[in-house]
């Protein structure tokens, strides 16, 4: 959104990183007319030709509204969101940097260290996403030698990381929580705005035997602009095995 130069000179820094794959986990627009900016802030993470991957946020689908921060603990089930964003064109524009949305389907990516078998959907914080059927997920026919099978959701509710499981993939990757956006010293997060346990709202745990990653993500809501004990955080995650 305006306003947010410093946060995409961070992310051009990290086009010197030795990775490869990037994935974003969705909540990428915080404003109408910003597809095109948004994607060109992404773009330096795939500038060595590195695969991306995106889900999409209910914040890529509709703008922001103003909304009472206390709302996430009075009415934890406000869905009012705003005005239609152009998802379409911000799908499109990332697809031109390399990027695949996936948004309930699987499918296998080339990356320098093997293929990668992954499946992914939409934000089930919106009301109208249907969580697929796990065989939906699951890794496509010749997808036999990847080296991972990674499993990706915007929002990380119990129902979406329990398809994604029952799919087989290895780490489940999400978003959406802002790792509590604000958190307390010795409680930790306050709200996930999800049905995620709140020990679960920030970084590496366990789900069903299976390791999920819950990325903090880097920025707020654009009418709750603050952070508390809750940094910006982009995670780079060291695969092993």
């Amino acid at each position: 959104m305006p306003g947010q130069d410093h946060r995409v000179e961070f992310l051009a820094e990290l086009a010197d990183l030795d990775h490869d794959l990037v994935v974003a986990a969705g909540d990428l627009l915080g404003a109408p007319d910003a597809e095109d900016l948004t994607a060109a802030a992404l773009a330096p993470l795939t500038s060595r030709g590195q695969p991306g991957l995106v889900v999409l946020g209910s914040s890529d689908v509709f703008a922001p509204r103003p909304r009472s921060p206390f709302t996430y603990f009075t009415s934890p089930d406000d869905r009012v969101f705003g005005e239609p964003l152009d998802t379409d064109r911000l799908v499109n524009a990332l697809s031109g940097y390399g990027y695949t949305t996936l948004r309930g389907e699987a499918t296998v990516i080339d990356t320098a260290a093997g293929r990668v078998a992954v499946g992914g959907f939409d934000d089930p914080h919106l009301r109208t996403t249907v969580i697929p059927d796990p065989a939906v997920l699951a890794p496509p026919a010749g997808a036999e030698d990847a080296v991972l099978n990674l499993g990706l959701v915007h929002a990380p509710y119990l129902a979406a990381l329990d398809a994604l499981h029952a799919a087989g993939h290895d780490l489940l990757l999400a978003g959406h929580t802002h790792g509590g956006q604000v958190r307390l010293p010795g409680v930790g997060a306050l709200t996930a705005n999800c049905d995620i346990p709140l020990d679960q709202a920030r970084g590496l745990s366990r789900h069903a035997g299976r390791w999920l990653h819950v990325s903090p993500g880097l920025g707020h809501n654009r009418y709750f602009p603050f952070r508390f004990a809750c940094r910006p955080e982009a995670t780079v995650l060291e695969l092993t095995g």
